[in-house]
């Protein structure tokens, strides 16, 4: 029973680091982490939020980025002490032993696999949307997974697929690549994200803000979840990403440093842009209009602006700002069955570095073919949710062991503290309890029913093969 909660020892981990190519800098982790995270949340949610919390969904997102904040400066701290590959997973193996480190990767997996999937088909929506603009047409039932859209006749999302084949490519043939494939859609994103900005800001009407928050910070409309706090848990979706910075950490220079500047500055830049936009677009355009807009929600302040030159630059912006996102979540997830595979949790298959281009290659493909096949035929608009309770549950683990390492390893070495311990990490946790409690239940069932799957995978694998990894 003892094995169950063996823990990892942070010195003997860092001196057993990997062949993995080190190249990684602080701006180049804060593009990584701005690339994780604006996307989906501007281009997509922003509707939806808008039509959940009103005008006042800059709040929600506010309350998301706190939330976010407070797990990121612990996510930071854990970083700085123990700067090896795996994320929340390592760190679980490191404060809490290993079958709560194995139940971390096991939902991380899901997170990162799933919310790359449920982006891509987000892609595609925008993709497909352009090419129709410029004259090309996908026959529809290639649009999307069977059963998407009622009425609608479509058996496979051949967009979503390739998208997330040719990001696999991207990140198996090495970090170099995917770094400067990622840095350069990121300029690209931001520049078009500023550009929306300055075009549209002058055609904000204060009136449109009143009344501010209509459903309050929690309601019931027409029997729907409304007000601040159902929005912040929708655009919640909007921040994922940003932890899979700290998967990066044997492939980064100086991690102990740069890897807490490049999850915070990241996170920082992301929440300002963030607030901004919607203010922008509620200001704009009655919060209402959105509903018409909901794909494509940023179509709508375009509309009333006149600005329909923009549309073809600002989709281009959409496709990108995805691309990014499904590209640093694939990373993040390839490296955590990487780090699962070293420990001997998973098998050495997921663990083989490849000698020419120096990265988990294998591995890299098998999930990458999973996701996208998922992506291509799958209708995940009801699994997206899982995305969610996983993300927080890592973000509940982290700022946990957080505590738990500063009371049993007080003397450890930490390039960065968080502030306020125990406030900050006893704040994350009591964030992310509020945003799950907005879930419905059939998430929770189907997140115990992953867990399950899990379980019996360590007990038949797992926790045999780990032995002779101690």
């Amino acid at each position: 029973m003892s094995s169950l909660f063996r823990k990892k020892d942070i010195n003997t981990l860092t001196e057993n680091a990997s062949p993995l190519k080190r190249t990684l800098r602080t701006w180049d982790l804060t593009f990584l982490g701005i690339g994780a995270i604006i996307g989906t949340g501007i281009f997509v949610l922003t509707g939806k939020g808008a039509l959940t919390a009103g005008p006042a969904l800059s709040v929600s997102f506010l309350i998301a980025a706190i939330c976010c904040g407070f797990a990121g400066l612990c996510y930071a701290e854990f970083a700085s002490m123990a700067p090896v590959a795996g994320s929340a997973y390592t760190y679980s193996y490191i404060a809490f032993g290993e079958i709560i480190a194995f139940i971390m990767g096991w939902d991380l997996i899901l997170e990162y696999a799933l919310g790359a999937a449920t982006v891509s088909v987000g892609w595609s929506g925008y993709f497909v949307n352009l090419l129709d603009n410029m004259g090309i047409h996908i026959p529809t039932a290639l649009t999307a997974a069977a059963g998407t859209t009622p009425g609608v006749s479509t058996y496979f999302n051949l967009p979503a697929f390739v998208i997330v084949l040719v990001i696999t490519w991207i990140i198996s043939i090495g970090i170099t690549q995917t770094k400067r494939v990622n840095d350069t859609m990121v300029i690209v994103k931001l520049a078009v994200i500023i550009l929306f900005i300055v075009c549209t800001v002058w055609f904000i009407k204060p009136g449109n803000w009143h009344p501010f928050s209509p459903f309050g910070l929690y309601s019931h409309t027409n029997g729907v979840a409304t007000g601040i706090i159902p929005a912040a848990s929708i655009v919640f979706f909007s921040f994922i990403g940003f932890d899979s910075v700290s998967s990066s950490a044997e492939e980064t220079i100086n991690p102990s440093k740069t890897l807490p500047r490049g999850i915070l500055y990241s996170l920082l830049i992301s929440t300002v842009l963030y607030i901004i936009m919607t203010l922008i677009m509620t200001g704009v355009v009655e919060y209402t209009v959105f509903e018409k807009y909901l794909n494509a929600p940023i179509l709508a302040v375009l509309a009333k602006t006149g600005q329909t030159w923009l549309s073809i630059i600002v989709s281009l912006g959409a496709i990108l700002g995805m691309t990014t996102v499904i590209l640093v979540q694939l990373y993040g997830q390839s490296r955590i069955s990487y780090s699962m595979s070293r420990d001997g949790l998973f098998p050495e298959f997921f663990g083989h570095v490849d000698e020419k281009h120096q990265t988990p290659f294998k591995g890299t493909w098998f999930f990458g073919i999973i996701t996208a096949l998922a992506g291509g035929f799958i209708n995940l608009n009801i699994l997206s949710e899982l995305v969610n309770i996983g993300t927080l549950t890592a973000f509940i683990l982290v700022s946990a062991g957080v505590m738990i390492m500063r009371r049993t390893q007080p003397d450890l070495h930490r390039g960065f503290k968080a502030p306020w311990v125990p406030v900050t990490p006893i704040i994350a946790i009591a964030f992310c309890i509020v945003l799950i409690a907005g879930l419905n239940w059939e998430t929770w069932l189907r997140f115990l029913v992953w867990l399950a799957f899990g379980m019996i995978l360590y007990f038949s694998y797992g926790r045999r093969h780990a032995d002779a990894k101690f």
